[in-house]
């Protein structure tokens, strides 16, 4: 895991943050993430400045483990100076030897954010999931941990002032906060009160817009009304010349088949696995993947 210098804002890894939302609940399914609440809670991972930073860092670790069903694993945790955060050395197991940035000897607070994100590649490895290529890959185990309840700890390590930044993990603190949010509107919980860094808080309500927006988008009934007008658009131009196929330059939903049997395919707000239903007006469909059931009209 890096440590970020220069802090990088906004939305850039959107569309892989979703992949990878996608990617977790096809391996482990809808049960298997719900089993992920409620997310670990800050006295989990407390570690005071008068504990013995290997016996402390010891049980932050187990901790982690234990949230992330992994309680076979052994970690051993150990500082040295390297570049990045932390980094983890991924074997058959059981146990596994996770290297701390020896700053964090002094730095206690962020050992957990830390150790959540290198206990997450161990689960990662085990669930044989992974995307190809090292950036991609990092932003997987970031939205992972996250998601399934330990990443609250990565968007609080944000902190910014006039003099310095911290930011540990490769999303920008805005995608922490829409991961964050998505778990929020799927599991019912608010992170808000964790939160100890005034920007992470920041981040995190700039995310839940992003996550609401995606529970705005036509075919979905809560479609504002210029978006409505322009999926009406699209779907008289469907009719009329026929379906593309493909999602327009404006919108994620697509138009299939011939005209007098029209289908829309459009992401599920969730888990971002494409739904294709009948274009017949005011309809309820239910995701095969996480199961969540939407309003929509088509």
């Amino acid at each position: 895991m890096g440590i970020g210098s220069e802090v990088e804002h906004g939305f850039p890894h959107l569309g892989t943050v979703r992949s990878a939302l996608t990617a977790l609940y096809r391996r482990i399914g809808e049960d298997g993430v719900r089993s992920y609440a409620p997310s670990v809670f800050p006295v989990d991972v407390a570690f005071s400045d008068d504990e013995d930073p290997h016996l402390g860092a010891q049980s932050v670790a187990r901790a982690l483990v234990s949230h992330l069903h992994l309680p076979d694993a052994r970690m051993i945790v150990s500082y040295r100076e390297m570049e990045h955060a932390a980094g983890v050395e991924l074997t058959a197991g059981p146990e596994y030897f996770i290297e701390l940035n020896e700053r964090f000897r002094s730095h206690r607070k962020d050992i957990g954010a830390a150790l959540a994100h290198e206990i997450t590649h161990v689960l990662l490895h085990r669930l044989d999931l992974s995307f190809p290529g090292t950036p991609d890959n990092e932003i997987l185990t970031d939205t992972v941990t996250t998601y399934l309840g330990a990443g609250w700890l990565l968007l609080d390590a944000y902190r910014q002032d006039g003099a310095s930044s911290q930011k540990l993990g490769y999303l920008t603190p805005e995608e922490f906060g829409y991961v964050l949010a998505k778990r929020a509107l799927a599991f019912g919980e608010d992170p808000a009160p964790w939160f100890t860094s005034a920007e992470a808080y920041t981040a995190y309500t700039k995310g839940m817009a992003q996550a609401r927006r995606d529970t705005q988008q036509p075919p979905l009934a809560a479609a504002g009304r210029l978006a409505r007008h322009r999926y009406a658009k699209d779907r008289r131009q469907a009719q009329e010349h026929g379906a593309t196929g493909k999602p327009g330059p404006l919108a994620a939903y697509a138009f299939e088949g011939e005209p007098g049997a029209l289908r829309v395919s459009f992401p599920c707000p969730t888990c971002h696995q494409r739904l294709r239903v009948p274009v017949r007006g005011g309809l309820r469909a239910r995701c095969g993947l996480c199961r969540t059931v939407l309003d929509c009209d088509t």
